[in-house]
């Protein structure tokens, strides 16, 4: 199985500066992938560029199951959020909510934010999520995403925020492989012209082969995809 985990910025090409589908589903495409995480993805709303954007990427790329996630509305009701698309079938998909930080302890800009956890056939558990920008939201999402793994067939992908020397990151790291284990050398992800940091992730339970993990350098949206092939 190839899984992707792919921050599109709302499918905004970064280099043209607009919506493009076709550019996105091409990247989806060419890295071959079966599951693919996204991050910053749009739903139908209110204003005239919030379109179905997962669906739209469903029918380009032929991965024909998808559920979107929804983890806030962008002036009014323009539903923003996480996806999936998948070859396999959804046996179920759920949003989960991250808690708020009860008290903001820092000035940096915060989001509510959420988890998608999807099963597919035969088991596997998908987790996709993209973090909050300050630590006390990272914190909160560690935490949902620890209550929400499961100990067999269980990926976790998405846009962490987090660079991989960050201390927040061990509950997951004690419970997971990090795919990128599988690099020939290390890989950076963002941006995507010329990437600085990794804050990209895929993650695996232990009994999940990892057979290779690869950042293509794709400049489709302001990030690189994340691939990894596994049994």
């Amino acid at each position: 199985m190839k899984i992707m985990s792919f921050n599109t910025q709302h499918c905004l090409n970064y280099i043209e500066r607009k919506i493009d589908f076709p550019t996105m589903a091409r990247a989806i495409i060419d890295c071959g992938a079966d599951v693919v995480g996204l991050n910053e993805m749009r739903d139908r709303g209110d204003a005239e560029d919030y379109t179905a954007q997962t669906a739209e990427l469903s029918r380009l790329t032929g991965l024909e199951h998808y559920y979107f996630a929804k983890a806030i509305d962008v002036r009014g009701a323009n539903p923003y959020g996480n996806a999936i698309l998948s070859r396999y079938p959804l046996v179920s998909a759920e949003t989960i909510p991250v808690p708020d930080p009860a008290e903001r302890k820092y000035s940096g800009y915060y989001e509510s934010r959420c988890l998608l956890k999807a099963r597919l056939e035969g088991g596997i558990t998908v987790l996709v999520i993209h973090m909050g920008l300050n630590p006390d939201e990272q914190e909160n999402a560690v935490a949902t995403v620890i209550e929400n793994l499961e100990n067999e067939k269980c990926i976790l992908m998405g846009d962490f925020n987090m660079t991989p020397d960050c201390e927040l990151l061990a509950p997951i790291r004690a419970r997971m492989k990090d795919a990128s284990e599988a690099f020939p050398k290390p890989l950076l992800s963002f941006p995507s012209d010329t990437p600085k940091v990794k804050i990209d992730y895929i993650f695996l339970s232990p009994d999940v082969e990892l057979v290779a993990a690869d950042i293509p350098e794709i400049v489709a949206s302001d990030h690189r995809p994340h691939t990894a092939e596994i049994n």
